[in-house]
Parts: structure tokens; sequence; C-alpha cells
């Protein structure tokens, strides 16, 4: 597919799949692989509720945010901070607990789908935030942190996506047709929600913890690079990037027995 722009990015530079559907075909491709690996052992369904000492051992937690604290979320039910609970109990650091993500254009709606993402990629293919008298009232493009903030300031926004190309969407567009709407006759209500947690477990940029051996990466880690407000897809090159240092550091790190 060709590169997108999203919020905050000079140029379009973002890679997608499936338009609005990255992170799905993320997670389907890794979970693949994590079932064919010989030496990697899934276990689902399953919570955790301590952390035991394994000699030798390191420990690399990569258990997401805690957005889903607030009320209003893009996020799952469960992404409420538990790793970053264990981390503390063990006696690990936290950090910026305070810098919270609000995506600015979640479907406002009160059958049930109520904070589901609409994804920036959108607004970089062209769809504009109309205000109640249907006039445009932002650089759709600006910084997240910006975009939140006009919306908020209004009685409501609305995103129109009658302009774009909704075939390349296929996902996005059929759940908001089943919630009631059809986004090819009128825009839909949105307004900002709970969606990435910056704070977490401080880490270096190896995933190293304050706690010998544990490690942390992806949203459950802070490392500092997305400053207070996170531009637009940094996530996954943070999970790329640094998922990939914190394994090579714990394999060094790692004892095994013979």
């Amino acid at each position: 597919e060709e590169l997108g722009r999203e919020g905050g990015h000079a140029r379009a530079r973002v890679v997608h799949a499936g338009g609005a559907d990255t992170g799905r075909h993320v997670a389907d491709v890794l979970t693949a692989r994590t079932r064919e690996h010989p030496r990697i052992r899934m276990v689902e369904g399953e919570r955790i509720t301590t952390l035991a000492t394994l000699r030798g051992s390191p420990v690399i937690l990569a258990t997401g945010g805690y957005a889903a604290l607030w009320a209003r979320t893009t996020n799952p039910r469960g992404a409420v901070g538990d790793g970053l609970l264990l981390a503390h109990a063990a006696g690990a650091a936290l950090a910026d607990l305070e810098l919270v993500q609000f995506h600015p254009t979640a479907l406002r709606d009160g059958n049930g789908n109520d904070g589901f993402l609409l994804s920036e990629a959108l607004r970089g293919a062209g769809a504009t935030l109309l205000d109640q008298s249907g006039e445009r009232f932002v650089d759709e493009l600006a910084p997240r942190d910006v975009v939140a903030r006009a919306i908020a300031s209004r009685s409501g926004a609305r995103l129109d996506l009658r302009d774009i190309e909704r075939e390349h969407y296929p996902t996005l567009m059929a759940t908001l047709e089943r919630a009631g709407y059809d986004p090819a006759d009128e825009p839909v209500p949105v307004s900002p929600a709970a969606h990435y947690a910056i704070g977490g477990i401080a880490s270096d940029l190896e995933g190293r913890t304050s706690v010998p051996g544990l490690y942390a990466v992806g949203e459950c880690a802070c490392t500092g690079v997305h400053g207070a407000n996170r531009l637009a897809s940094n996530s996954l090159l943070e999970c790329l990037v640094f998922g990939r240092r914190a394994g090579l550091a714990a394999l060094a790190g790692a004892r095994f027995d013979a």
C-alpha cells in the first residue's frame, strides 16, 4: 500500500496494512509465528497474580498500557495496567504515569460502540472534521493533543468520510454501518477518548528496568522517546525497535541450565 500521512507528520511515511486494520494484521502474523515456534509456550486465558523468582531467567513484560482506566477509551477492557502493578510490586520504578494521550476521533455513540477508534489514517486520506454548523475548524493533521483540544472545546464534532475512498477501509466501514451510521451519506459524531499510556515502567533503551533481569517493552514501558505526546504510529515503531533490543539484551544476560 502507499505510505500514509498522519497527525504531526510533515510527510507521508506511515505503512498501513488493510486500510485501518494494521494492528489486526500485525497481531495475526505474530500470533501465527509464535504458535509455530518450538520453544515458545503460549498460555491463554490465565491471569497472573504473582511474580516468581527463576534463577538466571530474564523476564520481559509486554503487557500494554492503562488507558482503559478511563470510562471513555479506545482500548479493550483489560488494558488497566496490570503489568505495571506487577513490576511495581517487584520493586521496579514507574515513570510519567500522568501522561496519557487522548485520541481525537473516537466514535461518540450510545448504542454500545462508544469509543470505537476512527483511525487517523482516515484524516490522512482526506476525511475532515466539522463543527455543528458543518464548518471545518482545525487542521485535521495537527498533533493529536491540538486536535483533541479543538474538538473538546466545542459542543460536538463530526468526521466527514464522504470524500475518501471508503472501500480501502472495509472493516471500519462495516462497523460503522452495523452501528447504524451511513458514512457515505452523513458525517459521524466523534470526540476524544483515552488511547495510549505514555507513562509506564521506567526502562532504558534496551528495555532494562530498575530490577535486574526484568525488562519492559511496548506500551507498558516508559523509555521517554515519546516525550509528552506520541506521534501517530510511533507506538508500533517503538515495539519493533525496542522489542528487538530488549530481546537481545535479555538473551545476552540469560543463564541456561546444562
